[in-house]
């Protein structure tokens, strides 16, 4: 999440340039604390989707980086317990694991299918058809759903338990993440 991270500031910086005197590290370390601590008024203390849906208002003046990266951020906290260390015998919740999975996916595809008013992508990402196609973006999410994924059906075959699959629905509204 760090690299993936990096790279949306590398591809947005006019992003990097709403919080006066950040830089990318100081943004990431902002972002990747544990416990999270939000350190951004312009989030209005929301975490998990609420914030990742803050950074896809059309009228959201912050850092749209930072919020939605902070939101992916402390929904898969919230999936893996609100823990900073687990142990082997600490109890994760399968469903929170795979929906996490899907959230992602719905996320991905969000940073694809919304635009601004003006016909702006939200964030760019990947980018096709120029001299060089960039589909590393691709690669990290796809990364990240798969550890999701499989972390889900570990902790579902430990635990007994049969996992509910998602229907997508058509306004691709993300799926609830408690334990």
């Amino acid at each position: 999440m760090k690299t993936l991270t990096r790279k949306l500031y590398r591809m947005n910086s006019m992003e990097l340039d709403k919080t006066p005197g950040a830089t990318i590290d100081s943004q990431v370390t902002r972002i990747f604390q544990c416990p999270p601590v939000q350190t951004d008024s312009t989030l209005e203390y929301k975490e998990g989707t609420e914030a990742i849906l803050l950074g896809f208002k059309p009228g959201y003046e912050g850092d749209r980086v930072f919020a939605m990266m902070y939101g992916l951020y402390t929904m898969l906290h919230a999936s893996y317990s609100k823990k900073c260390d687990l142990f082997l015998l600490d109890f994760l919740e399968a469903q929170s694991l795979y929906n996490s999975a899907r959230n992602i996916e719905i996320l991905v595809w969000r940073l694809k299918a919304r635009h601004l008013p003006n016909g702006d992508l939200f964030l760019v990402t990947n980018v096709y058809g120029g001299p060089i196609e960039n589909l590393s973006f691709e690669r990290i999410f796809g990364k990240l759903i798969s550890l999701q994924d499989t972390m889900a059906l570990i902790v579902a075959t430990r635990t007994g338990r049969l996992l509910t699959d998602a229907v997508h629905m058509a306004g691709m509204a993300f799926f609830p993440i408690g334990f």
